[in-house]
């Protein structure tokens, strides 16, 4: 009996191992390719990074939780194949999100070589494929389960920090979403960053 459960144990261990890792995979959260960038200082949970260029699908939204899950799952039709082409896309991390105010963007990051070749145009009237200008910003970043609260708090933290660091804000604040919903809370990869000079 004593075996059977150490057994029993050893094989949900590595199972555990085994799911956790898939969480952090080589190529980003998952497995997921993820948008490049520099990192030029660590501070931390805080980071300076140079981003490139990068081309993302962005869909528009109105305030609302509700709306949020709307946009997502627009986008993900696109990548789907919902676009003019019937092209399927390989989902990407980080999910960029702009909140606040009465309207929101999330934008998902294309393929390195889906960009190259030129993304196809969304069937939806409310998804554009735009560039995303290069640049440089400061990110904060956090684990956990994302609440608004938490949301909040750390677009705070950020704030502080970069206003100590003699920083310039240039855009407003965005979350970075790197994981899928499975992902334990304490593995999430949280972000929050905002464009500087």
């Amino acid at each position: 009996m004593k075996t059977k459960f150490l057994i029993a144990l050893a094989v949900g261990v590595t199972l555990l191992f085994a799911a956790l890792s898939s969480c952090a995979g080589p190529l980003g959260r998952g497995g997921y390719e993820s948008a490049p960038y520099t990192t030029v200082k660590t501070d931390g949970a805080f980071e300076i990074r140079d981003y490139p260029e990068i081309v993302v699908a962005t869909a528009t939204m109105k305030d609302g939780n509700n709306n949020q899950n709307s946009g997502f799952m627009s986008l993900f039709r696109y990548i789907s194949g919902k676009n003019e082409a019937e092209q399927k896309i390989a989902m990407t991390t980080p999910v960029f999100s702009k909140t606040g105010g009465s309207l929101q963007e999330m934008s998902f990051v294309l393929p390195e070589e889906v960009a190259k070749e030129g993304a196809p145009k969304a069937n939806n009237n409310n998804i554009t494929v735009t560039k995303r200008q290069a640049g440089r910003f400061v990110v904060y970043r956090y684990s956990g389960r994302w609440t608004e609260a938490r949301d909040k708090k750390a677009r705070e933290t950020l704030a502080k920090w970069a206003k100590e660091q003699d920083f310039t804000l240039r855009s407003v604040m965005e979350k970075a979403s790197y994981d899928p919903p499975f992902t334990p809370p304490f593995m999430r990869r949280n972000e929050v960053l905002a464009r500087i000079e």
